[in-house]
């Protein structure tokens, strides 16, 4: 569906949508203890997402650390969600984000996707130096299950957090 992108800034910094290149244990940590959106997100969880999507990672010069991700979620024609975005602390304020966010907007445009949704609740300047402003509400509906009990992977069903999980045959 989507090719292998690859990219590097003048300052020797690379983006690159290889998914073996991506360290999703790094990842993993930063979702999990410092990004408001995705506190406590399990590893599996994470590791699903990006199966599932595109992962774009930013890596840095030199040691070819892994700085920044963004996923993609998309069919590759008409419609994606941005999200997953983030920087580490250590690399912000180098315009990695903006880079990032920008080089997949253009990546879907190669592709003929046309609508792009993203969310957030303290980067709006930056994503609207990038075209992104806010949606027509009226036209969007939301299904949000996440303050329901969790369900359970193995049995389908809801899981109350405090009794143990039982299995039946």
């Amino acid at each position: 569906m989507i090719g292998v992108l690859t990219l590097t800034r003048a300052d020797g910094y690379q983006l690159s949508t290889d998914p073996g290149r991506l360290d999703l244990d790094l990842v993993h940590h930063w979702l999990s203890t410092d990004a408001y959106w995705a506190l406590g997100r399990d590893r599996a969880t994470v590791e699903r997402a990006f199966a599932g999507s595109v992962g774009f990672g930013v890596y840095r010069p030199g040691d070819g650390g892994q700085v920044a991700v963004a996923r993609v979620v998309t069919d590759g024609a008409t419609f994606a969600w941005l999200c997953d975005v983030y920087v580490d602390r250590a690399e912000r304020g180098h315009g990695l984000g903006s880079w990032l966010a920008a080089a997949a907007r253009d990546h879907l445009a190669t592709l003929g996707v046309r609508r792009i949704l993203l969310a957030t609740v303290d980067a709006h300047g930056v994503y609207a130096k990038l075209g992104f402003g806010p949606i027509v509400a009226d036209r969007y509906l939301e299904l949000d299950q996440r303050e329901k009990a969790p369900v359970s992977h193995l049995t389908g069903k809801e899981q109350n957090p405090d009794s143990p999980l039982t299995v039946e045959a």
